[in-house]
């Protein structure tokens, strides 16, 4: 934290350096750090510590999840004599009444008990409501009074180089807050999940951490935090967390369904800045994601759109690229309608297709 309040001193003298508005009070580093401690007094208890226990013949071992240098930030340790597997990571009440707390897929997978440890020092026992390895989200349920819980924040309106602080319990040290920035917003390509959407953030995150709560300096929930990449447990600054907006979705559908239903459209995406866009007759996009090819009887041939559309909004919200469109449609539930801007030779149209479930892209009856 000593580097967060360094920066906020920076950011303070950086200010005293500007004219400030009429009747805009300056704030001090002093203040900010305040306000600061303040917001972390009031939501570092609502982030828990969790224990999965696994049977050592059903053990996924967090290595054998990942792909060269990515590391799964869940802490593993084998008891050899009883054969069973502990995952540890944190998770974040999300609904203090309820008693629901939103983790990391990963965490909990193929838990045979489940038990989650406040900050107050209570052990409960936790009951798996749902999750969903295509976003690595998880939801699970204690019976507790007292509890703390964190409002969701918007993970829509972050910015790169907005301030955010993470959560968790890592390396089995105890609960631990880091600071860091926004590194990057909309990255995919990690070889995780099937869809990602991830926050990129230098706050640290290390083994232990996933699950954990990736808050911005109102202590509003923007992401969950899942992965890192470096070698072995050594952070050179690039975490990864689920953006809230995503685990909203999967949160609201777990308690409505019991289950994820994953949206699609029935059509194959590419980035529209890879070279077979430069081959077609057509303005060149830096973001958005350019359709190859259209499933027959899919509901997006059914709205009319076609091989070379380059989709540029979603619902109104500029598309990144392929793995964001695909990623967005995913979390639209199935049978609604979906509002696509779309480049087509040259013209911008709009497209209305209605969401079908993914894999099987028909319109729903």
């Amino acid at each position: 934290m000593n580097r967060f309040f360094r920066m906020l001193a920076f950011a303070a003298a950086i200010a005293g350096s500007v004219p400030a508005r009429a009747g805009a009070p300056l704030q001090s580093a002093e203040q900010i750090k305040g306000r600061l401690v303040a917001v972390l007094r009031e939501i570092t208890s609502a982030v828990t510590y969790i224990e999965a226990k696994v049977r050592a013949t059903q053990a996924i071992s967090a290595s054998s999840k990942t792909r060269r240098n990515v590391g799964m930030s869940a802490t593993r340790v084998t008891a050899a004599a009883a054969r069973d597997e502990y995952a540890f990571g944190s998770g974040v009440v999300i609904d203090a009444e309820a008693g629901l707390i939103v983790t990391n897929d990963h965490v909990i997978r193929r838990a045979e008990k489940i038990t989650v440890r406040l900050v107050d020092g209570r052990k409960l026992d936790a009951e798996r409501l749902g999750s969903d390895p295509d976003t690595d989200v998880a939801l699970i349920k204690v019976k507790a009074s007292n509890l703390t819980g964190i409002k969701f924040g918007d993970s829509e309106g972050l910015e790169v180089g907005e301030t955010v602080l993470a959560i968790g319990n890592p390396l089995l040290l105890g609960q631990t807050v880091t600071s860091g920035i926004v590194s990057g917003l909309h990255r995919s390509n990690i070889g995780l999940d099937r869809y990602e959407d991830f926050i990129q953030t230098d706050a640290a995150i290390y083994p232990g951490n996933s699950g954990g709560a990736l808050v911005n300096i109102r202590g509003q929930l923007v992401g969950v935090n899942t992965v890192f990449i470096g070698p072995g447990k050594a952070n050179p600054g690039l975490g990864f967390a689920v953006p809230s907006k995503m685990v909203r979705a999967i949160v609201n559908q777990i308690l409505e369904y019991g289950e994820v239903r994953h949206g699609g459209l029935g059509m194959t995406l590419q980035d529209s800045t890879a070279p077979l866009l430069h081959a077609a007759e057509q303005v060149i996009q830096r973001n958005g994601a350019m359709i190859v090819k259209v499933d027959r009887q899919s509901t997006a041939e059914q709205a009319g759109l076609r091989p070379g559309d380059v989709v540029m909004e979603i619902d109104r919200a500029p598309v990144q690229n392929a793995s964001h469109l695909r990623a967005s449609l995913a979390l639209v539930r199935i049978g609604d309608a979906t509002e696509l801007a779309v480049l087509r030779e040259g013209q911008r149209i709009v497209v209305h297709a209605i969401v079908a479930q993914a894999g099987q892209h028909t319109r729903p009856k």
